[in-house]
């Protein structure tokens, strides 16, 4: 995608790729969730193999959401091609369709997400954090796709 929506991306160095994102993964696959973890599974929208990574499921008012603290990454493209995918902890699964969620929106979601998971992914949010201005959450809502979550299984 050559739009700008592909344009903040912020790759995991190598202790995320190899040591943390794969303990949380082996350990969410083994139904111990890491506040709020999971195993994403989405097809590739170009193989239309199972692509897997672990991400944090975010739950406000009742309504679940994925959000993507690295920007427009691998699994956002797949997501929007896919329409949906599964959510997996242990032998748990849940399959989903998802809805972005426009940048308008996104201000109560990101402010949640970073009151969470601020000590672990705050760095990728250029200094904007939970307690910030939603006038400064607003401004990086286009960097941070959200998806709106509905189980149907």
């Amino acid at each position: 995608m050559s739009d700008a929506r592909s344009a903040h991306v912020q790759k995991p160095g190598w202790f995320t790729v190899n040591v943390f994102n794969r303990a949380v993964a082996w350990l969410t696959r083994r139904g111990i969730s890491v506040w709020g973890s999971r195993v994403l599974a989405v097809r590739g929208r170009k193989t239309g193999e199972w692509r897997t990574t672990p991400v944090n499921l975010l739950t406000v008012d009742g309504q679940q959401y994925l959000l993507a603290p690295r920007g427009h990454v691998q699994w956002t493209h797949n997501m929007r091609a896919a329409g949906g995918g599964e959510l997996r902890l242990g032998k748990h699964v849940d399959v989903f369709t998802a809805t972005e969620v426009g940048d308008d929106d996104k201000v109560p979601l990101l402010r949640a997400y970073l009151k969470r998971w601020k000590a672990e992914v705050g760095v990728f949010f250029n200094g904007v954090g939970p307690d910030s201005p939603d006038a400064d959450l607003r401004r990086i809502a286009p960097d941070h796709p959200v998806f709106r979550i509905t189980v149907t299984s």
